[in-house]
């Protein structure tokens, strides 16, 4: 089974080195039987466009406004980046939620505002150290994915993925074990159960992410749980990700 990897860049590379970066990756990959997918700033999504023609990549976005437009200095909407070509978006990184104080319902605003324009949304979830170890883990997970898909119908389900990254995993080199993602994971499953149908919980994407590498990615995409990889600063090294990727 195909297996989705997505490489999120974060705030990282000039255009001029992203481009030199395609030039090195995308003959790497060329031939790999995994879906692949670039979650770039918004300033490379023009030559993303042109470069990824023709290729098995697809790029979207980092995140993007509750609001689709209007007096919001410095903020980019659904429709900014969909006219760019954008697939997708990141929503709810964990980044994003602590840095700039983003609430569960915000991030439902920004699906609804994705879903509007047929962009898919990467909804990145997960909890902190101290939530884990007072085995919080499994009712943050729950309030999350509850408020942040409220309002939506089944068959909506099919532009949502869902991306599982403890907050404490991400850029530390610390991770949970194969058994604890797949727990959760059967967990996210079972809540689209209740919310939704059996259907719902079986055929929706659930991606694991934090502290993902060469090294430790081939263990996790073993699982028949994991339906594939959001992956940060590993994803920086071309040679790297290609690893990944094939």
């Amino acid at each position: 089974m195909k297996k989705l990897i997505v490489g999120n860049f974060k705030m990282n590379t000039t255009v001029q080195e992203f481009s030199l970066y395609l030039d090195k990756f995308l003959p790497l990959i060329k031939n790999s039987k995994n879906m692949v997918a670039l979650s770039l700033p918004y300033t490379h999504l023009m030559l993303a466009s042109q470069k990824l023609v023709s290729t098995n990549v697809i790029m979207g976005c980092q995140n993007i406004s509750t609001e689709e437009k209007g007096a919001y200095t410095g903020e980019v909407s659904n429709l900014m980046v969909k006219d760019l070509g954008a697939k997708f978006t990141l929503v709810g990184h964990s980044e994003i939620r602590k840095k700039f104080h983003e609430t569960n319902e915000q991030i439902n605003q920004k699906i609804i505002r994705a879903l509007s324009v047929n962009l898919k949304s990467i909804l990145c979830i997960g909890e902190t150290k101290t939530e884990k170890n007072n085995n919080k883990t499994k009712q943050v997970l729950k309030k999350q994915i509850e408020i942040a898909l409220k309002g939506l119908y089944e068959n909506e389900l099919k532009n949502i993925i869902i991306a599982y990254e403890p907050i404490w995993a991400i850029g530390t080199g610390k991770m949970p074990s194969v058994k604890e993602i797949e727990d959760n994971i059967a967990y996210l499953r079972k809540i689209i159960l209740d919310i939704f149908s059996q259907k719902a919980s079986e055929k929706i994407q659930i991606l694991y992410g934090g502290s993902v590498n060469s090294n430790n990615f081939a263990s996790i995409l073993k699982s028949s749980q994991v339906d594939g990889l959001l992956v940060g600063g590993s994803c920086l090294d071309p040679f790297e990700f290609a690893k990944i990727v094939n």
